[in-house]
């Protein structure tokens, strides 16, 4: 099961993204918690909420350089499905999964605002 503690991401286009977030996150027990007034939505589920919102200043939602959120898995074969589905729902892949140093292992993707995801298990 995954494990995230609280991540937000912004988007110019917030029906996209809900419709995106609905089945990648759906896809690992995660729900719909409620609408945010930005438009976006905020997900709970497994210990973790997750957001996709209108950035609060009203400027236009921009990935951060360098900034990434992780959900924890239990199984390669999780991290497997979970980078899968994200492309399978229009993400683009950076990184395909696989070991990146003993005992680490880990799958990168953007979703369709770019902001950077990955899925890993380590141990």
């Amino acid at each position: 099961m995954a494990k995230l503690n609280y991540l937000t991401v912004g988007s110019n286009d917030l029906e996209k993204a809900k419709t995106f977030y609905d089945g990648l996150l759906g896809s690992i027990g995660m729900k719909p918690l409620f609408e945010h007034p930005s438009g976006g939505r905020l997900y709970r589920g497994n210990g973790s909420m997750f957001g996709v919102l209108g950035p609060h200043d009203g400027n236009p939602a921009c990935i951060g350089n360098g900034m990434m959120g992780g959900f924890a898995f239990e199984t390669v074969e999780e991290v497997d499905a979970f980078h899968a589905k994200a492309l399978e729902l229009g993400a683009k892949c950076e990184g395909p999964p696989g070991e990146r140093m003993p005992k680490a292992y880990f799958a990168y993707f953007r979703d369709l605002d770019g902001n950077k995801l990955c899925g890993y298990k380590v141990g």
